[in-house]
């Protein structure tokens, strides 16, 4: 009966997840303050759950029932609006967006929908953990680069962390099926330049290789740096499928919106799988959404647009957060989008003892003793890795920053109370 029953091998041996363990962990230990869960720790803007009241309370009872599969109208066609002008093309809201169950179901179906059994998937290390998952179940293989410092000084920041760009060549060829871009990149909070955008565009073009970039932090970018959507490049529409985020771009992650854009012929892919695994999205949540737009589109560009807003109150939220860290001993890595920060945490290591602790790699020792003695919660940086590099983030942390002022500054008096300790 055991082994009828097994996990199918696309699975793997079901692999842990970082996120079940830590959250766990989290109702085990109870830490003082969660700076592990990239989620806000306040309100989102007003208008955002007020549209959601109003919607589950109308007199229009559709609004509460089935909608449209590949997306609700009016969300989708406020999509269009949105992307429309910064992709600086029409987008058709029927055939080229998908909304889905966040933007992992996007993932989910983007993957799924294009990789076949030996394609190759170049994915960039330090990488969303979804993304190894995803590759093998769909049958593919997945092939890791590393983004690696440049140089190591003291006011390093994410845009320091580079790719080889000769390495990253030697893993295209004509297995190849896709490249994942993430950019703002989580955990590292790099946000890709153009040139460096345009060195891997020509290599997906060189070698016919679908491009499928994850956007979620789109709007998280700090001055001076801008987000450049690789889509606009010169012939990349054709071959770009891109990935957005309802609940980061309005600090709702629990309402799981996600959507992917691109053009129909591939997003075609995308739709089958969605119609066959979820098949429609929640209709009162999508209908919030779209009012959202709808809101801050009526006040684009101004200093009030969420949009514009989030990064300029997130700036000095990582700046706050980056000098707490600094002055208690880790050597930070300041992102330059997202809302995270990589810290290296090993001239604490002898501060705890981290034999208690039988994990495997260092920094899952050090995040646990680190949340039950210090009462913060991180998250291991080598949960980001594939297996054969876990060591490239063994001595690092990730922490969160899109929290209370008052949370951050916690921090600093938990990291005072603990040193004194």
């Amino acid at each position: 009966m055991s082994d009828k029953f097994r996990l199918p091998p696309r699975y793997g041996t079901g692999e842990k997840s970082v996120w079940v363990e830590y959250i766990q962990l989290v109702a085990e230990v109870k830490p003082k303050l969660n700076l592990g869960q990239g989620f806000p720790d306040f309100p989102a803007p007003s208008h955002v759950p007020k549209a959601l009241a109003e919607v589950t309370t109308s007199d229009d009872p559709l609004l509460n029932q089935y909608t449209r599969g590949f997306g609700h109208p009016r969300l989708v066609q406020n999509l269009s609006k949105l992307y429309s002008p910064l992709i600086g093309r029409q987008i058709d809201p029927m055939n080229e967006i998908l909304v889905t169950a966040g933007a992992y179901g996007a993932l989910y179906s983007a993957i799924l929908g294009h990789v076949e059994d030996g394609d190759e998937v170049i994915v960039i290390e330090p990488f969303f953990d979804c993304y190894e998952a995803m590759i093998k179940c769909a049958g593919g293989v997945p092939k890791f680069i590393a983004l690696k410092p440049n140089k190591i000084h003291e006011d390093m920041t994410a845009a320091d962390w580079v790719l080889d760009y000769k390495e990253l060549e030697s893993l295209f060829s004509d297995r190849t099926k896709m490249f994942i871009l993430n950019t703002p990149h989580n955990p590292l909070g790099k946000v890709f330049t153009r040139q460096e955008l345009e060195k891997i565009a020509d290599l997906c073009k060189k070698y016919n290789v679908l491009c499928l970039s994850d956007e979620v932090y789109e709007w998280m970018v700090f001055e001076p740096f801008q987000h450049i959507r690789i889509a606009t490049l010169p012939d990349m529409w054709e071959r770009t499928i891109t990935i957005g985020s309802a609940g980061k771009t309005f600090s709702v992650t629990g309402w799981k919106v996600g959507w992917a854009y691109g053009p129909a012929n591939l997003l075609r892919n995308l739709q089958v799988v969605h119609q066959n695994c979820i098949y429609t999205h929640c209709t009162p949540v999508q209908e919030a959404i779209a009012r959202s737009l709808e809101f801050e589109m009526a006040r684009w560009k101004t200093p009030e647009c969420y949009m514009f807003s989030i990064a300029k109150e997130l700036t000095s939220k990582r700046d706050m957060l980056n000098r707490i860290l600094k002055d208690n001993g880790f050597i930070t890595t300041p992102p330059d989008g997202g809302y995270f920060i990589l810290a290296d945490w090993t001239k604490l290591g002898n501060k705890l003892d981290l034999s208690t602790e039988k994990d495997e790699f260092k920094d899952y020792r050090f995040t646990k003793k680190f949340a039950k003695e210090a009462g913060i919660l991180a998250i291991p940086m080598s949960a980001f890795y594939s297996k054969e590099h876990k060591n490239l983030g063994e001595n690092y942390a990730r922490f969160c920053f899109i929290k209370k002022d008052e949370n951050l500054a916690l921090a600093e008096k938990l990291l005072q109370e603990w040193k004194r300790r």
